[in-house]
């Protein structure tokens, strides 16, 4: 294989870092490569991946890869598509969530993959792997110097007390849940539970920790955002950090004043100042 430019149409956190990324332009007059790979995770961004693509052709063969595109997850490389700590255990998920592409990707199973090092964990759903695995991967969390993220998500409906032990095992910076629709409440508030007698997602004082937070999807169709800002105070009564993922519609953009809501309950300090005066 011989020299790849990496190309990305936005920049997010977990993107690499490295002398051959590029982010959303044209190729310079130092862009020598013999492959370029553009990277797609959202499906917002592949009309722009589109552009990058004629514009990234004359120079050498181009590849237009990602999530967004559709296409089935392969063996995860450290430091390749997203920067390094950050790292793929499995791909897959059994559920069939109306709002998530995954399983009509991977065909609606979960396949367990070589275990690399990391210290962020992005799988579509660790709770949903066998056991053995999950301990592994856990192993692995435990040699890192950093401390264990979970920011793909872990499932509420999976949690068990011999997660939660794995997860007490583990020096911990964050890790997150999901409510998305109505069934996610009563797994997320069982979940809850678990979490704050295990003393994870409170601190000795009885205030949130800030470890447990809990991705909560706003701005779907019939939503409205006084519901949507109850749902938030109600996570965090059940001791999760919310934050705010903003639905968007394939076709239209979504409406700026969800938009702006989003932000808002997306900070952790603008959610913790909103919040400060919510009982626990």
């Amino acid at each position: 294989m011989g020299k790849i430019i990496r190309v990305f149409p936005v920049k997010t956190h977990a993107t690499p870092t490295d002398d051959l990324v590029v982010i959303n332009r044209r190729p310079g007059f130092f862009d020598l490569c013999d492959e370029v790979h553009i990277s797609v995770a959202f499906t917002w961004e592949l009309k722009r991946a589109e552009q990058l693509q004629k514009l990234w052709s004359p120079d050498a063969p181009v590849k237009v890869g990602g999530p967004a595109t559709g296409e089935r997850g392969g063996d995860f490389q450290p430091g390749q598509y997203l920067k390094q700590g950050c790292v793929i255990t499995s791909r897959g998920c059994p559920n069939k969530c109306w709002i998530c592409s995954v399983w009509k990707r991977e065909g609606g199973v979960v396949r367990e993959l070589p275990i690399r090092d990391g210290f962020n964990v992005f799988d579509d759903n660790l709770l949903a792997c066998s056991r053995k695995h999950i301990e592994a991967v856990f192993a692995m969390l435990r040699r890192q110097k950093e401390p264990a993220e979970f920011t793909g998500g872990l499932e509420a409906k999976r949690l068990t007390d011999w997660h939660v032990d794995l997860l007490l095992t583990t020096r911990l910076g964050q890790l997150f849940f999901a409510y998305d629709t109505k069934d996610d409440l009563e797994p997320l508030i069982v979940a809850s539970k678990k979490l704050r007698d295990s003393g994870i997602s409170l601190t000795k004082r009885g205030r949130i920790s800030h470890k447990a937070r809990c991705y909560c999807l706003v701005g779907y169709p019939n939503d409205t955002m006084a519901d949507a800002e109850k749902r938030m105070r109600f996570t965090y009564k059940l001791g999760f950090l919310p934050m705010a993922m903003l639905y968007r519609p394939k076709d239209r953009k979504p409406d700026q004043s969800w938009c702006k809501f989003q932000r808002g309950w997306a900070r952790p300090a603008s959610v913790s100042h909103m919040c400060k005066n919510t009982t626990l």
